[in-house]
């Protein structure tokens, strides 16, 4: 057994206050956001993507966030993919932004809502023409034989859609996760983290102070 008992480091960045909070989740995750955005972290809109299958066996992921808004947070996938046929069984999904240079991390919880056609053509085409050409190529959490089967099979459509523009592919979606819980956690020394959770309630959200 490898023992990693001694890995461990202070956390000294500064702590989190009721007082520095937004009155609502998504005001305070832009702040952070923007924050993450200038420190700057390698890929700030990294998250974890957690959803469950039919046994009840959760899965985690990461996932680049696209954007975000007062109903939620988007990402973009294949329809045929792992993470997709769990949504389908079971819409509840968790999200987490591990922002570990700036002792930070953002947790939330959710329900996953498939977007409309409109939002998720309107992405696909702001898309590089190669990223747009790879959406078409990989059947997403499939076997392959070979890597060099999917790279055959890039260049076939690359050379097919040469000249001219490239379709949105019918298993290629996305969706709005919509937020029914948020938690801010902010390291502190001696391990008196500062947590903060926002929950959603008929009236707006609460906000809580949780025990590091």
């Amino acid at each position: 057994m490898t023992d990693l008992s001694d890995v461990r480091r202070e956390y000294t960045q500064g702590g989190l206050r009721r007082a520095d909070l937004a009155a609502e989740p998504m005001a305070q995750f832009e702040r952070w956001m923007a924050q993450a955005k200038d420190a700057p972290l390698t890929d700030p809109t990294a998250m974890v993507v957690a959803t469950v299958d039919e046994t009840g066996q959760p899965f985690q992921r990461i996932v680049l966030l696209k954007r975000f808004d007062q109903q939620g947070f988007v990402f973009f996938t294949n329809l045929e993919s792992r993470k997709a046929q769990q949504i389908a069984v079971n819409a509840k999904v968790s999200l987490l932004f591990p922002w570990h240079p700036l002792e930070r991390q953002v947790a939330v919880t959710g329900v996953a809502e498939a977007l409309s056609a409109t939002e998720v053509f309107k992405y696909f085409v702001s898309r590089p023409k190669d990223s747009q050409i790879a959406a078409w190529v990989s059947k997403q959490s499939s076997k392959l034989s070979a890597r060099q089967a999917l790279e055959s099979k890039f260049a076939e459509m690359k050379a097919k859609f040469a000249k001219g523009e490239v379709p949105l592919p019918k298993f290629w979606g996305g969706y709005r996760i919509v937020p029914s819980s948020v938690e801010f956690w902010q390291g502190g020394e001696h391990r008196l983290h500062d947590r903060f959770l926002y929950s959603r309630t008929d009236d707006g959200w609460e906000i809580n102070r949780l025990a590091p």
